[in-house]
């Protein structure tokens, strides 16, 4: 049964991704030549699998910003310890969308599943209980009492189609903070491996679904820079080649109010208008314990209401804990807002980092290893040496070296590769001369998201944690630290 449930257990944004290139999908029929007969492609697609729920939905006005809520469900076997019945789906995941073109912005809001909430008519329980109990209209009514917003729409969808769909669109290329491995037995095999690297079908959804050893903030935040990542590479255009495989996927494994014309037109006017735009991602603030995830309800009215302003959170995507519930992290001094002059210091790592270098030097180009690294942060394992295979077929060396930083989830890393124009480095960054060289500073919000430099011979650049943890003053001399080690070939 623990395998069973292993296996079966669905990850947050192998759904997100599927509702979000609906949405993209029905985008591109908009805005095309034979607009009307797109979108009853659209309507087609989903006129079968039609959610019953337009009473708990607050109509969307024309032109005005719309919430949609994202579910993502899946069914477990039954469990004689729960008091919840498992012989339907539950929630695995619930994601809010804000698309409001006003803001310049479209902001995400994940609530946890474990959340603890109060289910109309069943008492206190986990948020994904909801959807056990009553299906999609009791998890929205759920979400409403809980969080007190309108929602416009809501988007559910199984994970069946994900390999699918990321084979479909051409796979995605990641930024994999270290190796993902499970040798299989109680849960299914996986073995993603550490780098820059492009994930299709089998490997994303094994990337997005890995459940052990970390906790519930360090998954979501591996979800949301998988979506952030499809977003960067593949807009409207591309999708809309693919449209027609799209809506059959989308028919098969996808089921929401959406159904009409009116609707659609209403929902792609507002995405054309917010395609070009960021996301802002909401971080759910919550304490993690041993069954359930809490936040006051002054404290979930909060976020919502920052959630209809689409407003970035400040910070790291959440606190770094030891434990896979969360747990308590270890104690590091204070550094909120990504300040220079705040948070723990680096240390030497000359010698480390060089031996690294020479385990990477196979990698037949020059190889850039920190010489300072975070206080208490350890290199994990010997460097990947590999081949990066491009969307035209070319094959570009790379290496990956990863380091622990000590708590659930925090791992960073030094990135190289002779592949000189990757997707990840083009986006939009601030230029910084340190020591005589000029590093690229891309950031998230508040936060910098890595620091890339370049030479004749390759690309590098630092990577943040999963959560973002490290500041602006580290990611900054650790970049600055680096030297290279000039390859023997």
């Amino acid at each position: 049964m623990q395998a069973e449930n292993g296996k079966r257990r669905a990850a947050l944004w192998k759904r997100y991704l599927l509702g979000t290139l609906l949405i993209i999908v029905a985008t591109a029929s908009a805005t095309s030549v034979a607009a009307f007969r797109e979108i009853d492609k659209v309507v087609d697609a989903l006129k079968d699998n039609s959610l019953d729920i337009d009473d708990e939905l607050a109509e969307a006005d024309a032109g005005k910003p719309q919430t949609i809520m994202l579910i993502g469900s899946d069914k477990r076997p039954n469990d004689p310890r729960s008091g919840v019945p498992n012989d339907g789906p539950r929630s695995d995941t619930i994601i809010l969308v804000r698309l409001d073109p006003s803001k310049e912005a479209t902001a995400l809001m994940s609530l946890p599943r474990d959340l603890k909430v109060e289910i109309p008519g069943h008492g206190t329980d986990k948020l994904n209980a909801a959807y056990s109990y009553g299906g999609p209209k009791l998890a929205l009514k759920t979400v409403k009492q809980l969080t007190g917003l309108r929602i416009n729409h809501v988007v559910n969808v199984d994970f069946g189609g994900f390999r699918e769909t990321v084979n479909e669109i051409g796979c995605v290329y990641m930024d994999v903070d270290r190796r993902y491995y499970n040798p299989g037995g109680d849960y299914a095999q996986i073995n993603v491996k550490q780098g820059y690297d492009r994930l299709c079908g089998d490997s994303a959804l094994n990337y997005v679904r890995f459940r052990h050893t970390d906790n519930d903030l360090v998954r979501s935040a591996r979800q949301q820079e998988f979506l952030r990542q499809v977003k960067e590479q593949y807009g409207v255009a591309k999708l809309f080649e693919d449209r027609n495989e799209l809506f059959r996927i989308f028919g098969d494994y996808t089921q929401s109010d959406i159904r009409t014309r009116k609707e659609v037109l209403r929902l792609a006017k507002l995405v054309v208008a917010s395609a070009s735009q960021p996301i802002r991602e909401v971080h759910f603030e919550a304490e993690i314990g041993e069954s359930f995830v809490t936040a006051s309800d002054e404290k979930v009215r909060a976020l919502a209401a920052q959630f209809l302003g689409v407003e970035d959170t400040e910070g790291p995507r959440g606190k770094p804990g030891r434990g896979g519930s969360g747990g308590k992290g270890r104690k590091k001094p204070p550094g909120n807002g990504g300040g220079e002059d705040s948070g723990p210091s680096l240390q030497p790592a000359a010698p480390l980092g060089q031996a690294q270098a020479r385990k990477a030097k196979r990698a037949g180009f020059p190889v850039y290893y920190p010489s300072a690294v975070t206080s208490g942060s350890t290199f994990q394992d010997d460097p990947r040496v590999y081949n990066i295979r491009t969307p035209t077929g070319g094959r570009h060396r790379a290496y990956r070296m990863v380091l622990a930083n000590g708590d659930i989830g925090e791992y960073y890393g030094i990135q190289g590769t002779t592949w000189t124009e990757p997707p990840i480095l083009e986006e939009k960054f601030e230029k910084i001369t340190m020591k005589g060289r000029t590093f690229e500073v891309h950031k998230d919000g508040d936060r910098i998201r890595l620091v890339a430099w370049r030479t004749p011979s390759g690309v590098y650049w630092v990577s943040n944690t999963l959560l973002q943890t490290l500041i602006r003053k580290q990611m900054l001399g650790i970049a600055a630290s680096t030297r290279a080690l000039r390859s023997t070939r």
